[in-house]
């Protein structure tokens, strides 16, 4: 690191003439690259997605991309309004690529719906709602609706960009820009910005790479830009503050930037790859939109650690002084502060080591009583529930909810494939279908069924499409209960013949799958994240122990912040804070936030403990080294901890349940991690385990590659009391 630091400076115009050429072609190839995202979500090999591609390419539609028009009219008036509303949706369907209208038919006695089915996916379909809106016009005395999945999607993305706007733009930002000012005291704040600003569009060109290749989603690019921010904050506080201590003691600026990349340099990569490892988790989901955010999440750490070792120390070199002569804040305060001997956090740590197993036990508890929640966790495929009810797809929902059902929007779809040409004719099949029609009407969950018209048999009468529209939501537990009933019992029991195979699509069914395929791959890829971290951290920590407790640590924040979750969503905790009480957590969020959160809090577990083991090697005191890597770090992790916090606030300020949720899991964890975990429960845990926090036995070690611990010349100790 010290040799490749010294290589840097030397040829520091040519590294800075290469990111400069690296940055402008990755920002000229990736002004391309929302035109190869998508938010289409498919579930390779579930039992909807072969119905749904059976109703594409053998009925011409895909459930998720209709339509439908709602018209509501005065009491009695329905069957007067039936013609009106078939002209309109046709003018609808007309302006839909690919679309058609299926059906027109009263639901009430004052409302007619009509449904427009189309080839397209949702993300493709939105884009024709306001269009279509424009075509079907008005119809006197009633009131129109144009509503539907994709209408819904597109009536929220305004919602959505208008809440980040506020929330990342006037909320997040200015709090970043804020903590930053105060962290670093000078002009140097605006080092992070630099490192982002090379990290962020340089990944996003590799993402566009891959773009070309893979489906991938249009939320890619919020999250490369945010954990880029966060990281580059995170390693340029890092690196900057070693620099200026190096400096302090009279090492000249060669010098300072190679002892800084010599250390926290070393700490800066052992974190990027455990910050990767934690995020590439989702590259292995049996999910193709999950394994995009997996690829973006192991680029950005990389890239950014590629730009810390190579272009951060020739900023350092070439700026810092520079911008060190700028103060923003008195220069009595910055020296007070960064006096290791009588700060904050040295006085805090004496006063945990003092009496570290009351403070390992209350944090302990502490954490255990907030995940305790968890306990009553209740997962879902989301919900229209959790959207602002003003938007004009949601009325359309509410008064077609009314009439019919939740479930009208997105009915469970039943696919019968007879294996042949004709087989649709086949008696035993129509008797089949009869009883299966009888069967779901006698269902609590089934508001109405559809198992005869134009459109319920293939042109090749191979295949014959029943529709169960549900009382309830397709996201919401009565409709996932139904489903499995569905598959489990009705199918059965209507008693197809033995060549006949019934699939189960539609909104529903897909919520099903969908918790099922991630819910069955999760667990074993937790497990192998937690086993390569631990090898990471056993060459970066040079101990057996401090990765398991690091790992355990980790853990318990994550569950404490699955807790939250439940506590304010579905217990109602965060409702008096503008939250939306809400029973289910949004399935996919449990895996974001564990991947996010094991990425970033293990980020800052290497810095701290990284410290420690520097002033360990040179000591060999324990507490001497937990104390002085609390005073030299314990600002940098608190500060990169809460510019965290207030970006991922920036979701919770918004009006959609699951952004409202992401966001406060992702806050809540980064704020426990940086203050009861790092602050209290990381330091009186080393003072409990003493001198066994560094031990690594020679065999051990020569397997890692790494220097064993001086304690291995002695007998290892037995496990007892600090001091004793």
């Amino acid at each position: 690191m010290e040799q490749l630091a010294r290589t840097m400076i030397r040829l520091r115009w040519f590294v800075l003439a290469t990111w400069l050429v690296v940055v402008v072609v990755s920002g000229m190839a990736s002004a391309g690259l929302n035109d190869l995202l998508t938010n289409r979500f498919v579930l390779p090999g579930s039992e909807s997605e072969k119905a749904g591609d059976i109703l594409k390419d053998s009925f011409g539609q895909q459930p998720e991309g209709s339509f439908s028009v709602v018209v509501e009219g005065k009491p009695g008036s329905a069957s007067s309004l039936v013609e009106p509303t078939r002209v309109a949706a046709t003018k609808a369907a007309a302006a839909l690529e690919t679309g058609k209208l299926e059906e027109v038919r009263p639901v009430a006695g004052d409302v007619v719906t009509a449904r427009i089915v189309s080839q397209l996916q949702p993300a493709e379909a939105k884009g024709y709602t306001g269009a279509m809106r424009e075509a079907a016009g008005d119809i006197p005395g009633a009131t129109l609706f144009v509503t539907g999945q994709s209408a819904i999607e597109s009536d929220l993305e305004p919602v959505q960009n208008r809440d980040l706007f506020v929330g990342e733009v006037l909320i997040a930002i200015p709090i970043a820009l804020v903590i930053l000012v105060f962290v670093f005291g000078t002009l140097a704040f605006l080092l992070p910005f630099m490192l982002a600003a090379v990290a962020i569009p340089t990944t996003l060109a590799f993402v566009w790479i891959f773009a070309n290749f893979m489906t991938l989603s249009t939320y890619l690019t919020n999250m490369v830009t945010l954990i880029g921010l966060g990281i580059a904050v995170d390693y340029s506080l890092l690196m900057v503050h070693r620099y200026r201590e190096e400096r302090k003691v009279g090492r000249s600026k060669e010098d300072a930037v190679a002892v800084t990349m010599s250390t926290a340099g070393r700490a800066v990569v052992f974190s990027g790859t455990a910050v990767a490892i934690g995020l590439a988790l989702m590259l292995f989901m049996p999910l193709p939109f999950m394994r995009g955010f997996g690829l973006a999440g192991l680029l950005i750490p990389l890239v950014s650690v590629a730009a810390a070792i190579t272009l951060l120390p020739v900023l350092m070199y070439w700026l810092e002084d520079r911008m060190d002569r700028v103060r923003l804040i008195p220069k009595r305060v910055i020296e007070r502060r960064e006096d290791s001997e009588s700060n904050f956090w040295a006085r805090l740590a004496d006063r945990i080591m003092k009496r570290p197993y009351a403070f390992a036990a209350g944090t302990t508890a502490a954490l255990l009583l907030l995940a305790a929640p968890l306990l009553t966790l209740q997962l879902g495929p989301g919900s229209n529930e959790g959207i602002p009810r003003d938007l004009e797809a949601v009325q359309g929902l509410n008064v077609l909810a009314e009439a019919v059902g939740e479930g009208a929007l997105a009915p469970t779809d039943i696919v019968i494939d007879t294996g042949r040409a004709g087989g649709a004719a086949d008696g035993d099949v129509r008797a089949g279908v009869d009883r299966l029609a009888s069967l779901l009407r006698g269902d609590s969950e089934v508001a109405d069924v559809i198992a005869a018209g134009p459109q319920t048999v293939d042109e090749t009468a191979r295949y014959l499409h029943v529709q169960a529209i549900g009382k309830h939501e397709y996201g919401l537990p009565d409709s996932q209960e139904f489903v499995d009933r569905l598959r489990d019992e009705i199918v059965p029991a209507a008693a197809f013949p033995a060549d006949t195979e019934v699939l189960a699509g539609g909104g529903p069914a897909f919520g099903v799958d969908f918790l099922d395929i991630t819910y069955g791959a999760f667990p074993w890829l937790v497990l192998a994240v937690l086993l390569l971290t631990y090898v990471l951290l056993v060459r970066a920590f040079r101990s057996l122990l401090l990765p398991l407790k690091a790992i355990v640590l980790n853990l318990l924040s994550i569950a404490a912040a699955y807790g939250i979750l439940v506590l304010a969503f579905k217990l109602g905790a965060g409702e008096p804070f503008g939250l939306t009480q809400f029973d289910q957590i949004e399935g996919w969020i449990p895996v974001f936030l564990f991947a996010m959160l094991f990425g970033l809090s293990m980020d800052y577990e290497v810095f701290l403990v990284s410290r420690m083991r520097e002033e360990w090697d040179a000591t060999k005191d324990n507490e001497a080294a937990v104390r002085q890597g609390m005073a030299k770090t314990g600002r940098l992790v608190t500060a990169a901890g809460l510019i965290m916090v207030a970006a991922f606030m920036g979701f919770v300020a918004g009006s959609i349940v699951g952004l409202q949720q992401f966001g406060l899991g992702l806050a809540a964890a980064i704020l426990i991690d940086v203050t009861i975990i790092r602050a209290l429960l990381v330091p009186s845990a080393m003072k409990i385990f003493g001198r066994w926090n560094w031990w690594l036995p020679e065999g051990v070690a020569k397997v890692f590659r790494v220097k064993p611990s001086p304690l291995e010349s002695s007998p290892a100790p037995v496990l007892r009391p600090a001091g004793k």
